[in-house]
């Protein structure tokens, strides 16, 4: 027992730097300072919160990032009720009712084999594939996987086993409205990995989906009424005053000199220390007050900055610069969000749900949005109730230069297109336009290198861990958990250090 009281004494006594306050970087700090360490955030601009972004104007809420997230993975769910935030969550009104534009037209998506069958938005050549695909695929042998299947799109990969009319008008919308990217430039084995794993586990992806959620079912049954996945809300949802308020909870306890706001890293340096492992990082940065460089000593360091920052920052190794030339270049996808709303007088045809996609082949039809997502059906105290608050989506790969065009411009485009599918008649009453330059990292075909670049920081620099929507997965869930694992290779890292300079173990 006292072995354990001096270890504990010790380990929070360490430092630990967390470059980005977003919320991975967030989420890591959270657990760290939970275990006792002393953190510093680093953040390069003035507000925390990164992707997450909600603003409280004119009695209206909006989003100008992630609208809603979901809690799929352990580490969120167990970080919810360490926060006890539950109370704030907020459920979407028939969040289950999603569309699809087919021939100018928002249809349905269906949600269910019968509703599939009955619904118009595939032909009925595409729907008989479809229900083919358990008797078409069998499980391959894993050891005869080519690097050309380890790279396959997105869009090739769905192609196989549904045909393209499936690719063109569900996974195209889908993967344009979570990141922005395209199903031909994006890796399947980056972007859906779950999925991926399906097909060399079962062959079928419908069979591996089946029987995966029978088998967690059954684990689920098996489990206490006291347990962590009991309180887990099912499908997306919000939180009160949106996604923001999950960020301000996270950081609401970090003082000043904990959380650093418009402060730039210039440099890190790790030196081995001869009597000790330990605080051997050293962080230069410039803060928005103090432009010289400002110094501070760490034992690990938590990066969350987008790997585009990251190469403009020096880094040294043992008195001798670490070239981060292994790092390959990465695609940024460009998003503009436009909130508008209507006089629910004004739009003749409101679609109850929570939004619609635009699919790639719409182009044709007249239509260059990404979709829109219905904010007021979807939580009604986001509006007064005589207005409609729309969230539309403009860019990505499938237009990046329409992203980057004026709010006068992007206005006439947004209401074109909510003309043409909800009857939205005259002029937005309200409007406002925000611009992500880089809103997503393409996760593309070659993407295994940027992660092999991550894996080789964290070999080569003893301490430094990286975390981020950069490393696994796009969804501020994955983001959480990118944190949290994080933080948790911190912890053992300093631990296991404590032994090797002879502190007691526990």
């Amino acid at each position: 027992m006292a072995s354990t009281k001096i270890q504990d004494k010790q380990t929070s006594a360490k430092r630990v730097a967390v470059v980005g306050a977003g919320v991975s970087g967030l989420a890591a700090a959270y657990k760290l300072r939970s275990h006792g360490l002393n953190v510093s955030v680093f953040e390069a601009e003035g507000r925390a919160g990164g992707k997450l972004r909600s603003v409280s104007r004119e009695g209206l809420i909006w989003d100008e990032g992630a609208n809603t997230m979901t809690e799929s993975e352990i580490e969120v769910r167990n970080l919810f009720d360490e926060l006890g935030i539950r109370d704030k969550q907020q459920v979407p009104i028939a969040q289950n009712k999603r569309y699809i534009v087919r021939n100018g037209v928002p249809v349905l998506i269906p949600t269910s084999p019968i509703a599939l069958i009955m619904s118009n938005i595939l032909s009925a050549k595409s729907k008989f594939q479809v229900i083919l695909e358990p008797f078409l695929w069998k499980k391959s042998d894993a050891s005869k996987v080519s690097d050309a299947y380890n790279q396959e799109s997105v869009g090739r990969f769905f192609q196989r086993h549904f045909g393209q009319e499936v690719v063109d008008y569900l996974i195209d919308p889908f993967v344009a409205g979570t990141s922005a990217g395209d199903p031909q430039s994006l890796s399947m084995r980056h972007s859906f990995p779950e999925i991926w794993d399906l097909e060399q586990r079962f062959g079928s992806i419908i069979v591996g989906a089946l029987k995966s959620k029978l088998s967690a079912k059954r684990e689920n049954s098996g489990e206490t009424k006291s347990s962590v996945k009991k309180n887990a809300l099912r499908g997306s949802f919000s939180f009160q005053g949106g996604m923001q308020t999950l960020t301000d909870m996270l950081c609401k306890d970090l003082s000043k000199d904990e959380l650093k706001l418009k402060s730039k890293i210039l440099s890190l340096s790790y030196s081995h220390g001869e009597k000790s492992t330990l605080e051997n990082w050293s962080l230069s940065h410039a803060s928005d007050r103090d432009k010289r460089s400002q110094g501070s000593s760490f034992d690990a360091v938590i990066m969350t900055a987008p790997l585009c920052n990251v190469k403009e920052m020096k880094i040294m190794k043992g008195g001798k610069p670490f070239p981060l030339n292994f790092i390959p270049e990465v695609s940024y996808m460009p998003v503009s969000v436009i909130i508008t709303t209507f006089k629910k007088e004004n739009v003749k045809r409101p679609l109850e749900g929570f939004g619609v996609l635009v699919p790639s082949n719409e182009q044709q039809n007249g239509l260059k949005t990404l979709g829109t997502l219905f904010s007021s059906i979807m939580f009604p105290d986001r509006a007064p109730d005589n207005l409609y608050l729309y969230t539309t989506f403009v860019g990505g790969r499938r237009n990046k230069e329409l992203a980057k065009a004026s709010t006068d411009e992007l206005k006439q485009i947004v209401t074109s297109d909510l003309r043409q599918l909800m009857g939205v008649e005259g002029e937005p009453t309200f409007l406002n336009h925000f611009y992500w330059s880089k809103a997503f990292p393409l996760y593309g075909r070659n993407y295994a290198s940027v992660v092999e670049a991550i894996e080789k920081m964290e070999r080569d620099l003893p301490g430094f861990f990286y975390a981020g929507n950069h490393k696994a997965g796009l969804s501020v869930g994955k983001a959480i958990a990118s944190g949290c694992k994080a933080a948790d290779l911190v912890i053992s890292y300093l631990e296991s250090s404590h032994q090797k300079d002879g502190s007691p173990s526990k």
